[in-house]
């Protein structure tokens, strides 16, 4: 276990437990766990083999859905496929989306290699580099009950949070992985009718 770092389930669950109506977009692996963990829910949308792409989905969604908030759950490896997708964001300057990078810097799903973010890389400062309203690391769950109070409050952009994490393999809890019926169950919470 690293020091100042947090368990993070514990920390899930107090992102999802405030959530608020918020949708609910996760990224592939341990992200996807995590949430699954704290509870299946309709409005939650997990990506299965859709390495890098969390952060889009979020973007694409927070755009059609511009009354609603929108949470990304994603993870260091998978942020760091998708590099470039923060540029993209903060371009778009949603005022719905939040993205959650849970840093335990390592590649959890392919061996516990270490990450990029293990040697310096800091997504909340290039987030805040990029343009995005606001942006921190967050190393304890004091911080994650900070941090909702701040997400409650309406933003003028995208938020990007990094939540340093136990470097841990925790038991699979596993979400459905048809990708049909998750898409089908997520467009019928918002109303649309499924194919």
């Amino acid at each position: 276990m690293t020091q100042n770092t947090m368990d993070r389930r514990a920390a899930v669950k107090k992102l999802l437990d405030a959530r608020d109506g918020a949708l609910v977009v996760t990224g592939l692996g341990s992200p996807s766990y995590d949430v699954h963990a704290t509870g299946d829910a309709d409005e939650n949308y997990y990506l299965w083999g859709a390495m890098g792409g969390a952060a889009l989905v979020g973007l694409g969604l927070a755009q059609a859905q511009r009354d609603k908030r929108v949470m990304v759950i994603t993870g260091d490896g998978e942020q760091l496929m998708a590099f470039g997708a923060l540029a993209t964001i903060a371009v778009a300057a949603p005022k719905n989306l939040d993205i959650i990078v849970l840093d335990n810097h390592h590649f959890g799903e392919t061996g516990m290699q270490s990450s990029h973010t293990g040697k310096g890389i800091a997504f909340d400062r290039i987030a805040g580099a990029a343009g995005f309203a606001d942006t921190a690391e967050l190393r304890s769950l004091e911080d994650v009950d900070a941090l909702l109070d701040r997400l409650r409050l309406p933003s003028s952009g995208p938020r990007l949070f990094v939540l340093k994490i136990h470097a841990e393999n925790l038991p699979r809890s596993l979400p459905p992985r048809d990708a049909v019926f998750v898409k089908n169950r997520f467009r019928a919470h918002l109303g649309f009718a499924t194919c």
